[in-house]
């Protein structure tokens, strides 16, 4: 996945696997593939989620979830 403008400039923590923007632009991070919503990504009580970053509205955000690269170690 090619990181969003959004996130350039994030320190994303090493156990992010995915990400995603909710319809209102908030950019999270997923340690588990999250669940669409009615508006907004979920992660159904599996694995940890931080909040990343605000964007503009995205009434495409269910286009939004990808999976992170790993990286090497």
């Amino acid at each position: 996945m090619t990181l969003p403008t959004a996130l350039a400039d994030v320190s994303i923590p090493a156990w992010v696997r995915w990400l995603a923007q909710d319809a209102d632009g908030a950019w999270w991070g997923f340690e588990a593939e999250p669940h669409p919503g009615d508006v907004a990504w979920y992660e159904n009580e599996v694995g940890r989620y931080r909040r990343l970053a605000d964007d503009a509205p995205n009434p495409d955000w269910r286009k939004t979830l990808g999976q992170r690269a790993m990286e090497s170690r």
